[in-house]
């Protein structure tokens, strides 16, 4: 049973997702939007007391080493953010890539990816792949990283991973996903059972930022929409959704086509709990013991590629 705590804090995530639907927010061009979310996200939370940010370049991106006290030596979570492959950075994920990365005790590198509409598809899985290619050129390897990545950047995750086992690269040695998008054709059940549920996305909303970052590609890719792909020879992944969230359907077909292809594939379904509860962090329970997981598959993978 969700917590008496989530009742009230999806409550107010609808009141504040509403006032962010006025005319005057939404006629603002993509640069201003993005810096009311940048500036709002400062406020949803802090990072660990311990935490150090060390800001770098690779390839041309803007990118963060993130690390807490206790990290293990050459392990790393390469994660990569959500935002409907538009919005976000650092400022909006930083804490919950933090956190992620103390209780796996592990750091995380955290790039920011090139955001449609001024770079659409493939763009961001350019990006993921070089920094993923960099890691491995800095003495890194493959079985001592693990991608992760929330809503868009679960989806980028899997489509990246894709690429990489196509080219006969050497792949992570998992994935973690966090409410993933990985159908942009919005096809599943939950975009319409969940719709009254859902406080933060609407299909509207879903399929403008589809068409934005899937340009001239069909929403069907198998790297846009990687639900239609084939996942043989994928590493294990780890993948949490939520009921009240309209991705529900993504996370299950997903699960259902990754394990159809032979993958070791753990997934959950978190009662009463909506998209990317996780960044909710330690005001929210269902958020402590979310990333509390994800830190104990973290842990569990890396000894055994050891």
């Amino acid at each position: 049973m969700p917590s008496f705590r989530s009742y009230f804090i999806e409550k107010g995530i609808k009141w504040s997702v509403k006032r962010a639907f006025r005319k005057e927010v939404i006629d603002k061009g993509m640069d201003e939007k993005r810096q009311m979310l940048d500036s709002a996200a400062r406020r949803l939370g802090k990072l660990p007391e311990d935490c150090r940010v060390e800001k770098l370049e690779i390839a041309g991106l803007y990118a963060e080493w993130i690390s807490t006290g206790g990290a293990m030596d050459g392990k790393v979570i390469l994660y990569l953010h959500g935002g409907g492959y538009a919005f976000c950075s650092a400022n909006t994920h930083r804490p919950l890539a933090a956190r992620i990365g103390k209780a796996a005790g592990v750091k995380v590198l955290f790039p920011e990816y090139r955001l449609a509409p001024e770079h659409p598809f493939p763009a961001a899985i350019e990006d993921a792949i070089n920094v993923y290619r960099w890691l491995i050129r800095q003495g890194y390897h493959s079985k001592d990283i693990i991608f992760a990545g929330d809503s868009a950047g679960g989806g980028l995750s899997i489509a990246a991973t894709l690429v990489l086992r196509d080219q006969n690269e050497p792949l992570p040695a998992a994935i973690v996903c966090l409410s993933p998008w990985v159908d942009l054709t919005s096809s599943g059940e939950s975009y319409r059972k969940n719709k009254e549920k859902d406080p933060y996305l609407n299909l509207g909303g879903v399929r403008k930022a589809a068409s934005m970052y899937a340009g001239t590609e069909a929403l069907d890719h198998p790297l846009i929409s990687p639900v239609f792909a084939d996942f043989t020879g994928f590493p294990p992944l780890f993948i949490q959704a939520g009921n009240h969230e309209i991705l529900q359907s993504d996370a299950e077909k997903l699960a259902a086509q990754a394990r159809a292809a032979g993958v070791n594939v753990s997934f959950k379904v978190w009662d009463g709990m909506w998209h990317v509860w996780q960044i909710s962090g330690n005001v929210l329970p269902e958020a402590k013991r979310a990333i509390y997981e994800i830190g104990e598959f973290v842990k569990r993978t890396f000894r055994q590629k050891a």
